[in-house]
């Protein structure tokens, strides 16, 4: 069963978004009875962005019986992912799993102390010449790789992930949808998760020195047919507002809610909410991986919410990246660099999308250049108006002028909403819970 947008449109003296309440029929005995559908076999409609390339992607749809898992915990959840091999499997997520329920200290090694760590490497003492080493950096690393192996889960081929109802969802655990075909993430709650034993780099950040940290919430990695919808992704409980400093730099224990690299290719990314978060999205994590990237990272954004969101949303490379009827929010206050990057041979096409801008605060931003690349970013509307986003950075920003035309115009898009009604659209349909 192909999902369907879940909105529809009732023109009057105003548009009314209808309910999603799309039941399928089921014969039985005397006559049809109406049953909910099943949203954990649904795929990919045809023709619903680039994860609808070539063969789609469907998951776990055709799953039989001894392959459909509903797990409450983080270790079921990753035992269901290893049993039955590559055969098409179901996993339905019950409530909120949680990757790190018995708190970071559970992964320290034996010794490591962060106060004896803070006082090895203050710039001070240490300097910002060479990368730290010693004792503490060792149990540090030592205590990293055991969080590692415990929140990390890897995600096999013909797999879809849902969650039940309303309320579910993962923290502090992160999906590696890594070298795998056809998979589907839906109607989950993502809490982005922590790095509990961030590095220091005192040579970082030109040599004023850095904390750096692991830990995407999904990763998709060399991987192809991949389909994340009506997700909720967010810092929740740890936003980077209340994290600390030390040395004078943030102790940054976040990386991105979802990156998309290596050679990753055919992804639609629609109806998701992303919120409260730096670093958002990669497409294309290095400028060096020309080799794995380059003719692949096809990648499509549509009807997603992006708010209180700083930067990379998303960040491109290489890919033909395809962002249209996406939400952006931008509030008053909060920490903000750009909305998409331009990177090094991206051509991304950004068309009818909303963005909301807190008063002061310039369109010029919304676009920004780390190389020389094409991009389209045509009938966008800021606050509600229409604003070619290329003119007027290029006016504002002339050190960075950009070029029109991405070279490839977009075939494999769902309903085109204007852009005028995105706001509207998306702000009621995006994220989890909100899947019919």
């Amino acid at each position: 069963m192909n999902a369907r947008n879940c909105h529809d449109h009732v023109i009057a003296r105003t548009a009314l978004l209808i309910g999603c309440t799309a039941l399928v029929l089921s014969l039985s005995g005397t006559g049809a009875q109406a049953q909910p559908r099943d949203i954990a076999r649904q795929t990919l409609g045809a023709g619903d962005g680039w994860g609808s390339h070539g063969t789609g992607t469907t998951g776990g749809a055709t799953a039989d019986a001894q392959h459909v898992y509903t797990v409450t915990t983080w270790e079921q959840f990753r035992a269901a992912l290893k049993d039955g091999g590559t055969a098409p499997r179901i996993i339905k997520v019950k409530g909120v799993i949680d990757a790190v329920s018995r708190g970071c200290d559970a992964f320290a090694a034996e010794g490591y102390d962060f106060r004896k760590y803070l006082a090895a490497y203050d710039p001070a003492v240490w300097g910002h010449d060479k990368p730290v080493s010693g004792e503490q950096e060792d149990l540090r690393a030592a205590s990293a790789a055991a969080q590692d192996g415990t929140i990390k889960a890897a995600v096999p081929s013909n797999t879809t992930i849902v969650g039940v109802g309303k309320g579910s969802g993962i923290r502090g655990g992160s999906l590696q949808i890594k070298g795998v075909d056809n998979v589907i993430v839906r109607n989950l709650a993502f809490e982005a998760p922590i790095d509990c034993f961030p590095q220091w780099d005192p040579t970082d950040d030109n040599r004023t020195g850095a904390w750096n940290s692991e830990y995407d919430g999904i990763v998709v990695y060399g991987s192809t047919h991949v389909w994340v919808d009506h997700n909720t992704l967010t810092d929740g409980r740890y936003p980077d507002s209340a994290l600390p400093s030390y040395f004078g730099k943030t102790y940054q224990q976040h990386d991105g809610l979802l990156d998309v690299v290596r050679g990753s290719n055919h992804v639609t990314v629609s109806w998701n909410s992303f919120k409260d978060h730096d670093k958002t999205m990669l497409i294309g994590n290095s400028d060096s991986a020309t080799a794995d990237d380059t003719g692949k990272l096809k990648v499509t954004l549509h009807h997603n919410r992006f708010e209180g969101i700083v930067e990379r949303a998303p960040r491109v490379r290489f890919g033909q990246v395809d962002s249209y009827n996406n939400h952006f929010v931008v509030t008053k206050g909060q920490k903000w660099g750009y909305v998409y990057g331009i990177g090094k041979e991206s051509r991304l096409v950004a068309e009818h999308n909303a963005f909301t801008l807190a008063q002061g605060i310039s369109p010029a931003k919304i676009l920004k250049k780390w190389n020389e690349a094409p991009v389209t970013a045509a009938s966008n509307i800021v606050n509600g108006k229409a604003v070619d986003l290329i003119a007027v950075h290029n006016a504002e920003i002339p050190g960075e002028t950009l070029q029109p035309g991405a070279g490839w115009t977009p075939t494999l898009r769902a309903d085109v909403d204007p852009a005028q009604a995105v706001p509207g659209i998306v702000d009621a349909r995006a994220g989890a819970g909100r899947l019919c």
